[in-house]
């Protein structure tokens, strides 16, 4: 039986850089319960500290998460999270994400990418397949081709 999955992304800013990728993507930011997180305040589970206030609404301080706008909105479903953790990313990924926008449009969705705060790394190639290796904002490295 395959298994369901979701992409977790260390990371020094979570809800800024799942914004970031849910623009590059055209996915969407899952809106975090403001009324669960009240509630697991009242109740001891958390603490204000645990939480903050981002483009206007109460969220967890350690995490976003954006999904593909065609999944639900809640069980499983296709989704990246990003977590906050303590220290700046200090080495290479050993793995990345691919993005798939097609050759005709390697060149335009590199410059837009580029503009909103990713960093040109390289161009690849292997055979006739051509890509670009960019970071994002956070440094974490993928490639679009």
């Amino acid at each position: 039986m395959p298994y369901d999955f979701q992409i977790a992304v260390d990371c020094e800013r979570p809800h800024e850089l799942a914004e970031w990728w849910a623009e590059t993507l055209d996915w969407v930011v899952e809106q975090q319960d403001e009324e669960f997180i009240r509630k697991m305040i009242t109740e001891g589970y958390a603490t204000e500290s645990d939480t903050t206030t981002y483009a206007g609404r109460l969220v967890w301080t350690d995490g976003a998460a954006i999904r593909h706008p065609d999944g639900p909105a809640t069980g499983h479903r296709r989704r990246i999270i990003f977590q906050q953790v303590p220290e700046p990313k200090s080495v290479k990924n050993r793995w990345h994400i691919d993005v798939w926008v097609g050759e005709e449009n390697v060149q335009p969705a590199m410059d837009r990418l580029v503009a909103r705060g990713a960093t040109f790394l390289r161009e690849g190639q292997q055979g006739p397949h051509r890509w670009v290796t960019l970071a994002d904002p956070e440094g974490n490295e993928f490639c679009v081709s």
